[in-house]
């Protein structure tokens, strides 16, 4: 289950605005038919297992391959949207694979090092860290978002940035807690992904449709950045993993303040293990409180229901297992499909490739949230040109995620709800 988990999260990794949600979405809904055809060959008690097993090994293996469109066509996945400047530097120098080798090396000492960690964490958190950190929720976001306006380079970028977040920030508030409707003709969607389609993915698309030419590409082959960016993304994906609306690339933003990384690649890296790290922590977090971060935990929430819970539980152990083998999957495969990409760039139209992305994923969000959710496209599009526009950080737009946590974490939500 886990290969086929692999293969999934190759396919939703490297196909732009596919996000391996989807596919646990899809899983969810087809539950009852998996468990009819596993029972066949595998013990009916340990279907729940199988099938979580099978989507963590897709979510891994996609936080590692969703690098490569990110740096060759320039469709970032939205937790990885920061990468996408320094990479797409990398890319028009010819250092493509540059970027993607170090991007595999970030997401694999991330997830070593996550599950390394992951008993003695899972130890703590339920012998009394979690509750402490569960008091700095709304600290630690606060300064996040503070984080995101003091890096702003002069004034007017720290005013666009506050006014970044608090537009952000709404847009969030109205596609989670406004049911506004979302029915597409695949079913009941979620708006956050033409949210974030349009904040992040859209204006990259677009823009790259002007862009020149790629030029020819070459790979030296060789680790271009070693562990040490990957081991500083770990600390900040075990916060990006317990706190809710800290994404890789909010991530990013506050490991800058302490530990900043100047080089295109070596960022890369450190966003890589972030984002790797933060989707193995998911599953502590979820077998110490119950709660998921992320779509894929939710989907596996409702699946295990409570065989994940307690300390070093056979469910929670297995789908580590899991994860261990996706992060070996996942770095070949990260590698093979980069090299694959830097052979046949510079032969491909990337502005005819961009057009039928953007086609595809406008066709999708209509299939699968119905028309309001491409008026939402069209919206937070129109918000995530702004700071394309004015040459500032795209790190405010992840506000979007953010502020909704914040108002719920000061119980505030509910006021501002009624006001709008």
């Amino acid at each position: 289950m886990s290969l086929i988990g692999a293969i999934a999260g190759t396919f939703t990794g490297l196909v732009p605005g596919i996000h391996v949600n989807t596919l646990a979405s899809i899983m969810l809904i087809g539950y009852p038919t998996l468990e009819s055809a596993i029972s066949d060959f595998a013990d009916p008690n340990w279907v729940p297992v199988l099938v979580s097993a099978c989507i963590m090994s897709a979510s891994v293996v996609h936080s590692f391959v969703d690098f490569v469109p990110s740096v060759f066509i320039g469709a970032p996945d939205p937790d990885d949207a920061l990468s996408i400047l320094p990479g797409h530097r990398l890319l028009m120098n010819g250092q493509g694979m540059l970027a993607v080798r170090s991007a595999a090396v970030g997401s694999a000492i991330g997830a070593t090092f996550a599950i390394l960690l992951a008993i003695p964490v899972q130890y703590l958190m339920l012998n009394g860290l979690a509750d402490q950190l569960d008091t700095l929720t709304f600290s630690i976001l606060l300064f996040t978002l503070c984080v995101m306006v003091i890096n702003e380079k002069g004034i007017a970028h720290k005013i666009w940035a506050i006014l970044l977040i608090l537009l952000s920030g709404f847009l969030g508030i109205m596609c989670m807690h406004m049911n506004l409707p979302c029915s597409g003709i695949l079913g009941d969607g979620t708006l956050l992904f033409p949210l974030l389609t349009g904040l992040f993915g859209m204006p990259a698309l677009m823009s790259s449709i002007s862009n020149a030419a790629i030029p020819k590409q070459t790979d030296t082959g060789i680790d271009p950045v070693g562990p040490l960016p990957g081991i500083k993304g770990v600390i900040t994906g075990c916060l990006a993993g317990w706190y809710p609306g800290i994404t890789a690339t909010a991530g990013a933003s506050l490991a800058s303040v302490f530990t900043p990384e100047n080089d295109p690649a070596r960022f890369i890296s450190l966003v890589a293990s972030i984002g790797t790290v933060t989707t193995v922590f998911s599953i502590v977090t979820l077998s110490v409180s119950g709660s998921g971060r992320s779509g894929t935990v939710l989907v596996v929430k409702e699946i295990m229901d409570d065989n994940i819970s307690g300390f070093c539980s056979e469910g929670f152990l297995l789908l580590l297992l899991s994860i261990a083998i996706a992060t070996a999957i996942g770095y070949i495969i990260t590698i093979k499909a980069g090299r694959l990409m830097s052979d046949v760039a510079d032969r491909f139209d990337l502005r005819t490739l961009n057009k039928v992305v953007i086609l595809f994923v406008t066709i999708l969000i209509l299939l699968l949230t119905g028309p309001f959710g491409i008026v939402i496209l069209i919206i937070s599009t129109v918000v995530g040109f702004i700071p394309v526009n004015i040459e500032m950080s795209r790190i405010p737009l992840t506000g979007c995620l953010i502020v909704p946590v914040l108002l719920m974490e000061s119980s505030m939500l509910d006021l501002v709800l009624s006001i709008v």
